[in-house]
């Protein structure tokens, strides 16, 4: 899967309250949740990202709560694809069970600036900076997980396999 978006650089330790404040946890509505995506950091942000932008940020993106508020406000944001030098355990999780695509590569992490066009190779873990000519390379997600993301999440994965096992009687 081939992935191309502008980036929105951020730093370490971007915990879920700046991801999504908690004053919006009253809502589990994707798109109102996608509508505060960040706006922590950036009030505009959620009005400046295009859809399949891309995230990149330093290390321990996600730490704090284990709200999957989180990625589900990055996805519904219209973000394409996360990049960090590494995630927080329990955000890495949820990001892989709602089907928002993440890489670990301190190399882009610390070589992409806001702005850089990018194209990620979600099948190679190959990222390439358009902008620069840089390429990074990340560990890709062994096949099963590609399937789940490319699903759109563990759920509608389930529900496609139960799908098929029931074509199958």
């Amino acid at each position: 899967m081939l992935i191309r978006g502008k980036a929105w650089k951020f730093g370490d330790d971007v915990d879920t309250d700046v991801i999504i404040p908690s004053l919006y946890l009253v809502t589990s509505d994707p798109e109102e949740l996608g509508k505060h995506c960040m706006e922590a950091v950036d009030p505009e942000f959620p009005r400046k990202i295009g859809k399949g932008d891309i995230i990149v940020a330093g290390k321990n993106f996600g730490c704090g709560s284990s709200r999957e508020h989180a990625p589900i406000s990055i996805k519904a944001a219209g973000v394409s694809c996360v990049i960090a030098r590494s995630f927080a355990r329990i955000f890495y999780r949820n990001a892989i069970n709602i089907g928002l695509p993440i890489l670990e590569c301190p190399e882009a992490a610390d070589g992409v600036s806001t702005g850089d066009q990018l194209e990620v190779d979600l099948d190679t873990g190959e990222i390439r900076n358009m902008s620069t000519g840089r390429v990074y390379r990340a560990t890709p997600f062994p096949p099963f997980m590609q399937e789940l993301i490319a699903a759109g999440g563990l759920m509608k994965y389930v529900a496609k396999q139960v799908g098929l096992a029931r074509g199958s009687d």
